[in-house]
């Protein structure tokens, strides 16, 4: 699975393959990564707006 597939399912733009197991450990991993991609993008925007004033 690619990298920016996986992101796009964290990030609920792409759909994921209903034939993928999931397990309830992997359910909480994915949403912890789920939350750090968030905070990151979250932290650059905030970044980028004091950077350009």
């Amino acid at each position: 699975m690619g990298i920016l597939r996986q992101v796009a399912e964290y990030l609920y733009i792409k759909k994921r393959d209903p034939n993928d197991g999931r397990t309830k450990w992997m359910k909480y991993m994915h949403g912890i990564n789920r939350l750090s991609i968030i905070l990151f993008i979250l932290a650059m925007i905030i970044l980028a707006i004091k950077l350009l004033r």
